[in-house]
């Protein structure tokens, strides 16, 4: 089975995230390297604003969903959950099994051709270390 290593260092997280789920809905396992140093692209407060509010949805009853992480790579694995089409059953649920989210770079991958997904740096952005930190 053949292995993919994404770096989301200074990339945009909805190009990894989308690339990351394609690759594994055709059956390769995929590693993202580096969560929280990825950028989601949006004026900051606006992004934490949206979060906040998706967050406190269901504030009168805590015991039941939706639950959203502040951690960086659950907030990344979350969103490729976004981008398959059923991950409950079927393919979706199978290819959200092959993908991995790391913070940071884990000694295991530093010996490995690791992918470099060239995207624009948005003037406007915030890193997901960022996010979690003030959600």
């Amino acid at each position: 089975m053949e292995k993919i290593y994404i770096d989301s260092d200074n990339a945009v997280m909805g190009r990894i995230v989308s690339f990351a789920a394609k690759q594994a809905l055709q059956g390769k396992e995929v590693a993202i390297l580096n969560c929280e140093k990825a950028l989601i692209s949006g004026n900051k407060s606006n992004v934490i604003e949206r979060l906040k509010l998706r967050r406190g949805i269901n504030s009168m009853k805590p015991r039941k969903g939706p639950f959203y992480s502040k951690d960086s790579q659950l907030i990344m694995k979350r969103c490729v959950r976004g981008m398959l089409p059923d991950w409950r059953n079927g393919r979706g649920k199978e290819a959200l099994k092959k993908i991995k989210c790391y913070k940071g770079l884990p000694e295991e991958f530093k010996k490995e051709k690791i992918i470099k997904i060239k995207t624009n740096v948005p003037s406007k952005a915030i890193t997901v270390e960022e996010l979690s930190l003030r959600v």
